[in-house]
């Protein structure tokens, strides 16, 4: 009888701890979403591979059409490069501080046969996987967009070698922000439609 209830009480103590667990990650999970923020504004410090390499980790969980993942990361620390691209970006604010880049390409000769936008589709997927990895590491991350720009997309392709077939989608600049940067609250109610438009 007293085994019985203590195994009882020890799963229900084990029930507790992962219901715990699960309302601790979905509060986790919300804040990075509600937290992320398009950062402009960074310090100049650098960023880890370590930090980058589960950034990129992050973009490559992303859904994908036919699980296809018809996208590739180019991860540039290098500042002269980073430079470089800065000279032909002029939408890209804060590329000067920031610590890293990372320019997700959708590759669309890999794309579900159906149709060549799910490599867009799909790598645009994964830059918002990236960014919500970035804000939950406490970086700041701002998309900064390369497609549909025919000029943009050529500058990217040249500085970085990036053939010609495939589509440098953003430069996502990230980095150690200042804290100026402040998230927006977006939600608005008229925005949903129940059970009909």
């Amino acid at each position: 009888m007293r085994v019985t209830f203590v195994c009882l009480m020890a799963s229900l103590l084990l029930a507790g701890s992962v219901a715990a667990k699960e309302t601790e990650t979905a509060k986790d999970t919300f804040s990075v979403i509600h937290s992320r923020k398009s950062v402009k504004s960074f310090t100049g410090a650098t960023v880890s591979i370590e930090a980058l390499d589960k950034i990129v980790r992050a973009g490559m969980a992303a859904p994908t059409a036919v699980n296809k993942q018809p996208w590739s990361f180019v991860v540039v620390t290098d500042r002269q490069k980073i430079d470089a691209l800065a000279a032909g970006l002029s939408n890209a604010r804060g590329i000067n501080k920031a610590g890293a880049v990372i320019i997700v390409c959708a590759e669309p000769e890999k794309a579900n046969l159906q149709s060549k936008d799910f490599a867009i589709i799909d790598a645009s997927l994964a830059s918002e996987n990236i960014l919500l990895a970035t804000e939950a590491l406490g970086l700041g991350g701002h998309w900064t967009a390369s497609y549909p720009y025919e000029d943009k997309m050529k500058h990217v392709r040249t500085v970085l070698g990036i053939p010609a077939n495939i589509i440098p989608l953003n430069i996502i600049l990230v980095g150690v922000p200042t804290g100026e940067d402040k998230p927006k609250d977006k939600y608005q109610k008229d925005k949903i439609h129940w059970e009909k438009w």
